[in-house]
């Protein structure tokens, strides 16, 4: 049976073993982190398309059960002027629609399937190079172990090792200027409907947040700056630096955001935001990358755990239904221009978070005639971004 060693246990990692184990192939999986505390983030929104990819392989059960369901994103000014309304994704043929989710969560949840259908996940297996031998790849890891299997797959995120190991001169990640802070507050109650996100365009902080159905309020924040914080600035700020600055930055908007802020439990900790414009090089020597390894979006499009999802099931498929080289090639083929489009649309969706004075003119004039125009057609969203779908039993060709 072919083995194919999977680098990395987010939500690509598992959702790849459990899709190659469908495909009929055997996957190993090392995780470089010494246990699973996912303390990265807070939130995010597993979009319609994501949860219809798990179907693809018999898991949307996994994750039917998380957070609530997120059917639209209604925008906001600073002055509390409504922008529009933008759907999430037209529901899935069962009633299925988006839903918000603790990152934790998902994690866990997709882990602990993957393990339940047979798959090992080694932890604190730290990968620091990989070679090709043959037919076969062996990879080494930071304790001095080896693996060797048939493939190795790169699901180790937007700091890639596996990226770099393919290509060395690969494009470092990209900072995209805003940063990211967010939580959960219990016994928030909040008047609007709890499948319905709020987005405001502060004067000086894009804030959002959810009311959820238990009454409390899922939130965050992107406070603005231009430069990329140095090592261990953010780490440095104290819940109190956190708070005391989201309250500066939101002070001038008319929003729940300052009264969420000073409700949530802390500690507040923040992190940056980057993306990745284009890699060039997805696969060499029988090895190849996926998810943020390949194509990081910034968290503004909203499809990070999505597109993950989706590029392990197509995968998969092509590791079913052609040689290894070929199905690296087939895979490129159908994922690229996808991938691609939806991190010009989180760079766009950043960039008009981060606006400046004569930006937020330019945005706050323009957008509510956009979003009018979405909501007279449903508040529809994206066609080609919400109802791909992928059909397992097709067979994939180059």
């Amino acid at each position: 049976m072919t083995t194919a060693l999977v680098i990395g246990a987010g939500v690509a990692g598992p959702v790849l073993a459990m899709a190659l184990q469908r495909a009929g192939l055997h996957a190993e999986v090392y995780e470089g982190d010494a246990d699973l505390a996912d303390e990265r983030g807070s939130w995010l929104t597993l979009q319609v398309n994501g949860m219809d990819a798990l179907r693809a392989v018999d898991a949307h059960h996994v994750v039917a059960g998380l957070g609530f369901p997120t059917r639209r994103m209604r925008f906001f000014s600073g002055t509390g002027k409504e922008l529009g309304v933008m759907s999430m994704g037209e529901p899935l043929p069962d009633g299925t629609v988006s839903h918000l989710m603790s990152r934790s969560d998902l994690y866990r949840a997709l882990r602990d399937e993957a393990v339940s259908r047979g798959a090992e996940i080694r932890l604190d297996k730290r990968l620091t190079g990989a070679t090709r031998i043959g037919d076969r790849v062996r990879a080494e890891f930071a304790d001095g172990g080896t693996a060797e299997g048939d493939l190795l797959i790169g699901c180790d995120g937007i700091r890639s090792r596996v990226r770099a190991v393919i290509d060395p001169g690969a494009p470092p990640v990209r900072y995209v200027p805003v940063l990211n802070v967010g939580g959960f507050v219990p016994d928030f109650p909040l008047d609007t409907p709890s499948d319905e996100f709020q987005m405001m365009f502060g004067k000086r902080c894009f804030f959002g947040w959810s009311a959820t159905p238990d009454g409390g309020v899922g939130w965050f924040a992107n406070p603005p700056r231009r430069d990329e914080p140095g090592p261990g600035v953010l780490s440095a700020m104290t819940d109190a630096d956190w708070r005391s600055w989201l309250l500066e930055l939101l002070a001038p908007d008319r929003s729940p955001a300052c009264d969420i802020v000073r409700a949530a439990p802390g500690p507040l900790f923040g992190w940056a935001t980057f993306d990745i414009p284009r890699v060039p090089t997805w696969h060499r020597d029988r090895m190849i990358v996926i998810g943020d390894a390949a194509h990081a979006t910034s968290p503004a499009a909203g499809q990070g755990a999505a597109m993950a999802i989706e590029d392990a099931v197509v995968l998969a498929k092509c590791l079913r239904d052609l040689p290894v080289d070929r199905a690296f090639t087939a895979f490129e083929g159908l994922r690229r221009e996808r991938v691609e489009a939806v991190v010009v649309a989180g760079r766009r969706g950043s960039s008009q978070k981060a606006a400046g004075p004569v930006g937020r003119v330019f945005r706050d004039t323009f957008m509510p005639m956009m979003l009018r125009r979405m909501s007279a057609k449903g508040g529809v969203s994206p066609d080609w971004l919400h109802r791909h779908h992928i059909e397992w039993d097709e067979t994939t060709h180059v």
